[in-house]
């Protein structure tokens, strides 16, 4: 996984790493990992919250990884699909996926998998100098 977290320009070493898996362990969400020979191929992490303005919870992927030599062969459909699949089982009324402005590969696999536009979206640090 740190391989493909490297990919992406995420850097993280493997004790930082399994930190972080523990922690996703007790979160409201799902950790997905796709493997079609050796080391993952794939990767998602979703989360679920409820909101004031839905009765149900609304499940939210906040990574989404396919190694480089990995792609075009179905495995971020499949991992969206059993996303989509496990969010329904948790109870949730929609799944969400943030796509940078720029990200244009990203945001043509979000409309072929079904996911539609909602508006743009803001982050701010909670540390400061962060």
């Amino acid at each position: 996984m740190a391989t493909l977290l490297a990919e992406a320009g995420q850097i993280a070493d493997g004790r930082e790493l399994a930190e972080r898996l523990m922690a996703l362990r007790t979160a409201a969400g799902a950790v997905l990992i796709a493997v079609r020979w050796g080391p993952p191929s794939g990767l998602l992490v979703m989360h679920w919250y409820f909101t004031l303005h839905a009765a149900r919870p609304t499940a939210q992927i906040t990574t989404l990884l396919v190694g480089v030599e990995e792609r075009r062969l179905g495995i971020g459909r499949l991992l969206v699909k059993a996303a989509a699949q496990a969010a329904r089982t948790a109870g949730c009324g929609s799944l969400e996926l943030t796509a940078a402005s720029d990200a244009m590969d990203l945001q043509e696999f979000c409309r072929a998998t079904g996911f539609v536009g909602a508006g743009p979206r803001f982050a701010r640090s909670l540390r400061k100098g962060a």
